[in-house]
């Protein structure tokens, strides 16, 4: 069997095999939360403020089976929220479970990326998780993409990256290989890169790179599917992605899972390095991280915005007292001294910081400032800093509703 000519036509129909994502449906809202999927908490990273408005609207583009589309409805109670995506299957799929869990406030359209403009109005919040580098044209798609967004909005975008794919790449091609004129039958793909996987010596380098990353995973044939038998795939590197970037007109605010992102992680026991990397530019920082450490870049994940987008400096004092305070929703554990962030990493916190937490759970409706709150506790500005710091408050400027 040939690859069709139409390389959309052949994503299109490996997701009508094998929709994807292949998580299970539920009758009930999924469980947790993606902070990046919530319009609060995404904007508060990015601008250091919480939004002036909720009833926006959300485009998951490139919806797949709806997983991220359902969380994007529960997590954004005001949104109005679409679907598009290519493959017939995987919206079935997505309209059935976003029925069953309540997610009553989305619509589905059976579209490409390239066709977004028919999509009617702007966006606050464009998601797109794992498509752009399954195109034919990236560019052509994420251009389509900003056209829709809306001045000051917000686009959040997961990309791959060559450096910690590169087993993958290997497996893929030798499945292309042994396919031969099978190539684009993806069952037989699947059953192929399983055999393989079996055949080969358990110290094999892809052996070991499938075994401690991705076979949890891949024990499911559409992650399996996905990752090894796709029939388009664009890997970026930091030069590459800042071109794709550059070539939607939108600026980028930065890396949604920083801590990857700071050379400190790598060379902070050595002044010395750190001094000569004082000078490069941020394109370079990024790329001398993803150099030394090549497996932790197996993906990219951003948010880029259409300008004016205004973002808050809290450094000042008199600014930061008069903000008003309120307990970020995404926090694993609440209320409890040991609990996980935003982004399920452990926090302890002390017990000024959990009374400080305490009062900014009912300060949404008491729209108390800072500097009143901290006069009758024991805890500092620097104090409030560093919560705000690890996402576990979100503020609003003083005077403003």
């Amino acid at each position: 069997m040939e690859i069709p000519q139409n390389i959309s036509a052949a994503v299109e129909r490996l997701y009508d095999t094998y929709p994807f994502p292949p998580e299970p449906l539920l009758d009930e809202p999924p469980p947790g939360y993606n902070w990046r999927w919530n319009w609060l908490t995404a904007y508060s990273f990015c601008t250091g403020q919480k939004p002036q408005k909720q009833d926006i609207r959300i485009l998951d583009a490139g919806c797949g089976t709806g997983v991220g589309t359902e969380y994007l409805v529960h997590l954004n109670p005001q949104a109005k929220v679409v679907g598009i995506d290519l493959s017939a299957g995987a919206l079935s799929v997505a309209r059935e479970r976003c029925q069953r869990s309540g997610a009553d406030r989305v619509e589905f359209h059976h579209l490409s990326l390239y066709d977004a403009q028919q999509l009617p109005g702007e966006f606050d919040l464009i998601n797109c998780v794992g498509v752009l580098h399954h195109l034919p044209d990236p560019h052509r798609g994420i251009k389509s993409l900003a056209a829709k967004l809306a001045p000051g909005g917000l686009m959040h975008v997961f990309v791959y990256g060559e450096l910690g794919r590169w087993e993958i790449k290997l497996m893929q091609e030798a499945i292309a290989i042994l396919q031969g004129e099978q190539r684009g039958d993806y069952r037989d793909g699947v059953n192929l890169g399983r055999q393989i996987f079996a055949a080969l010596p358990e110290n094999n380098r892809l052996v070991k790179r499938e075994k401690e990353r991705w076979s949890w995973e891949n024990q499911r044939d559409a992650c399996f599917a996905d990752m090894y038998v796709h029939p388009q795939e664009v890997d970026y590197n930091i030069d590459t992605l800042f071109e794709l970037i550059d070539a939607s007109g939108l600026d980028f605010i930065g890396f949604s899972n920083p801590q990857n992102w700071q050379l400190e992680r790598l060379l902070g026991n050595n002044p010395e390095l750190i001094a000569r990397a004082k000078d490069l530019s941020e394109r370079q920082l990024y790329r001398l991280l993803e150099l030394l450490d090549p497996e932790v870049v197996s993906h990219y994940e951003f948010f880029l915005t259409r300008p004016p987008l205004k973002r808050v400096d809290w450094s000042s004092d008199e600014r930061l007292k008069a903000a008003i305070p309120e307990l970020n929703s995404c926090l694993h554990g609440w209320p409890s001294q040991s609990l996980f962030n935003y982004d399920y990493q452990l926090v302890k916190l002390s017990d000024s910081e959990f009374e400080f937490l305490k009062l900014c759970e009912i300060n949404s409706a008491e729209r108390r400032p800072i500097g009143e709150i901290l006069n009758s506790m024991d805890l500092d500005l620097d104090g409030v800093r560093s919560l705000l710091s690890q996402q576990l408050i979100l503020l609003t400027p003083g005077g403003v509703k």
